[in-house]
């Protein structure tokens, strides 16, 4: 399983890659795999406004459907349409193709209370 070193993760098994004041929010290898097959991605509106812990929009899977937490609060300057149109990226690419949104981080402490890759391996794990 792949654990990106670079990230961020939540008890909830999203991540967050940030570059600058910006981050990228997707969900793990793990949830992914958790959840089966892939078929529909419910993602907010670009301007609309995300809050640490909350969630933003669900991911529908075979099996179940899923909610998506943020990571941290923002405003969403960007969702990806790619796996809107094809939502198996998320199962195919979940760290790069499968990305879900992109927000301007508001409050950068928040990333504080995330796990880094060690602490989340330890998560899935148990």
């Amino acid at each position: 399983m792949n654990f990106p070193e670079k990230l961020k993760y939540t008890k909830d098994h999203e991540w967050i890659r940030v570059e600058g004041d910006v981050g990228y929010i997707g969900i793990t290898e793990y949830a992914q795999g958790e959840l089966g097959d892939i078929v529909f991605v419910e993602l907010p509106a670009i301007g609309k406004k995300v809050e640490f812990s909350q969630a933003f929009g669900t991911v529908e899977a075979v099996k179940a459907v899923s909610d998506l937490y943020s990571p941290v609060s923002g405003e969403v300057l960007e969702v990806n349409k790619k796996i809107q149109d094809s939502p198996e990226l998320v199962n195919k690419d979940p760290y790069e193709q499968g990305w879900m949104i992109k927000v301007k981080i508001e409050k950068a402490s928040e990333l504080d209370s995330l796990m880094n890759v060690d602490a989340y391996k330890k998560l899935v794990a148990k």
